[in-house]
This record gives structure tokens, C-alpha cells and sequence, in this order.
């Protein structure tokens, strides 16, 4: 007779990303780039009276609010990922940081479009030396930025492909959207400063600024619904519900009940009842789910059933 201890049936609830160490440091960076950038540009767009550079400091401090909070995020899900308190761990903290970071972005874009607008009415004077200066090193800053994290962010875009976004590090991709939003902001501020030094063109600098706007607010749209989907437990992976359903759905049995949710970064559960005419232990069927990518915590339900491909099909 085999006797089995409770501790063996027992295992931990940590579904942080693969690459959780390195993300959290590369942030941290990032926010110290960017706050000091983000100083530098609005007190330049003040004083050189350029509402593209100003927009672009403006986007930069909210920038650098998201990134610290993407950082803190990565930091509290680390330091309580066996904190008994979150019954499946803490790996949707980053969802909740990108989701919170995309609204705010939102209100700032819209901020920002009315400021513009302001501008196109009431033009203000520009020193265009100045300004183009302050703003080609912003890019730079920006681009320096966007490397630090790009490395990280196509690894976990290329891993996407295993099992949809379910591997998806949303807290990296919002720090990283952050960082490319601004750049793009910047490359914006360049050009109308340039056009507008060379060729007289002032009304170009707010209008720069209200395509800026536009760019961040489909973005954090985009992020929004991808972040939100996740907060509520909307299924991950359609396609690899399916493929559970066709390891398991073997001669007698069926699914009576399906339930795949993420948990965190390449971690997704999956909650499973099954009927069969003839049932098996529930180690039986998680065998049959064994290659199946990113199923961290699986628990399956075993239920007797008379005909169970006609009760299931009813």
C-alpha cells in the first residue's frame, strides 16, 4: 500500500513571466531616463513657447507616472507571488498596472488635443533654435528607451505565437507602447519645429500636437480592451479551448464544463468537468493534456454518465 503525504499534492500559485527579474530592472531605468527628460522638456516648452515640445514633456511625464507604475507592479507581484492572501497568485498585478496606465494616457491625450486646439486659435510665439534642440535630444532619449526594452518585448511577442496572447507580459508591452508612443510624439515635435523654422509654417506645431493625441489615444484604446479582457476572465485562446476539447472528447467521454482563464504572463488555467460512461481518475485525462502550451494550474472534475456524448450534446 502506497501512503502518499498531503505535501505532495500540494504546489505553489507563482505565475509571474519567465522573464519577470529582467523586465523589473529595465524599467526602473527607463523611469529614471524618462523623468529626467520629462523635466527638461516642459520646462523648455514653457519657456520657448512651443506647444509640441510642451505636449511632448506633457506625454513624458505621464509617461514616466505609467512606467513607475509598471515597475512597482512588477515589484509588489514579486515580492507577494506566494502570498497566500491571492488564491491564484499575483500574476495579473502587471494587467491591472497597463490597464490603469492606458486610462490615464487617454485623459492625457485628451488634454493634450485640447490644448492644441487652443493653440491653433490663440498662436503663441516660438523660439524655434531652442525648442528643436530640446526636442531632438527628447528623441533620443526616447529612442534609448524604446532599445532598452525592445529586446524583451519581441522574445515575448514571438513567444505570443505559442498560445495566442496568453504569454503576452502586458506590463512590459504597456512600458514599452509608452516609450514608442513618446518617441513618435517626439519625431512629431522635430518635424514641426523644422518646418515651422524654415518655412514659416507655425500652425503646424499644434496640429503636430493633436496628431500626437490621436496616436496615444488609439493606443491606450487598443490596450484598454486587450488588459480588460484579461481582468475579467475572458477566455485567452479560443484555439486552444479546442484543442482541450479534442484531447479530452476521446470514445465515451465529454466536457460537460469549460472554464480556461490567465493567470499571468504565459500561465493559464483551466477548469474542467468531464462525463463519461465508463469515468477514469482525473490524472487520466490532464496525461491527455500534457504538450498542450501554457496550462500552469489544471483541475479536472470526473463525473459518471449514462450516454454521455448524448447528455453532453444536450
Amino acid at each position: 500500500m502506497h501512503t502518499h503525504s498531503l505535501d505532495q499534492w500540494r504546489h505553489d500559485h507563482v505565475f509571474l513571466g519567465r522573464d519577470h527579474h529582467r523586465n523589473e530592472r529595465r524599467t526602473w531605468l527607463v523611469v529614471a531616463l524618462t523623468a529626467v527628460m520629462m523635466v527638461v522638456e516642459i520646462v523648455c516648452g514653457i519657456l520657448f513657447g512651443s506647444m509640441a515640445l510642451l505636449a511632448d514633456g506633457i506625454h513624458m511625464s505621464t509617461h514616466a507616472g505609467a512606467l513607475a507604475i509598471a515597475a512597482l507592479a512588477y515589484m509588489f507581484a514579486r515580492r507577494h507571488a506566494r502570498d497566500p492572501r491571492f488564491a491564484f497568485g499575483t500574476g495579473k498585478i502587471g494587467d491591472l498596472a497597463s490597464y490603469t496606465s492606458a486610462i490615464a494616457l487617454a485623459l492625457v491625450a485628451l488634454t493634450v488635443a485640447f490644448e492644441s486646439l487652443m493653440r491653433l486659435y490663440s498662436p503663441v510665439a516660438i523660439r524655434f533654435d531652442e525648442a528643436i534642440v530640446v526636442a531632438v535630444v527628447g528623441l533620443a532619449v526616447n529612442i534609448a528607451s524604446t532599445w532598452l526594452l525592445q529586446e524583451d518585448h519581441d522574445h515575448d511577442h514571438h513567444h505570443d505565437h505559442d498560445h495566442g496572447h496568453a504569454g503576452r507580459d502586458h506590463n512590459l508591452r504597456a512600458a514599452y507602447l509608452h516609450v514608442l508612443a513618446d518617441a513618435a510624439t517626439s519625431v512629431l515635435a522635430v518635424a514641426a519645429l523644422l518646418i515651422g523654422r524654415f518655412y514659416g509654417a507655425v500652425w503646424l506645431d499644434p496640429i503636430m500636437g493633436l496628431a500626437g493625441a490621436l496616436l496615444i489615444a488609439h493606443w491606450s484604446f487598443g490596450l484598454i480592451r486587450e488588459t480588460g479582457a484579461v481582468l475579467t476572465d475572458a477566455v485567452p485562446d479560443p484555439e486552444l479551448a479546442g484543442r482541450i476539447r479534442n484531447a479530452i472528447e476521446v470514445e465515451d467521454d465529454r466536457i460537460a464544463d469549460l472554464h480556461l482563464w490567465r493567470l499571468g504572463p504565459g500561465h493559464t488555467a483551466l477548469m474542467v468537468t468531464v462525463v463519461s460512461d465508463r469515468p477514469q481518475v482525473p490524472d487520466h485525462y490532464k496525461a491527455r493534456l500534457r504538450g498542450l502550451p501554457g496550462l500552469s494550474h489544471v483541475t479536472v472534475e470526473v463525473q459518471p454518465c449514462h450516454h454521455a456524448e448524448a447528455a453532453a450534446a444536450h
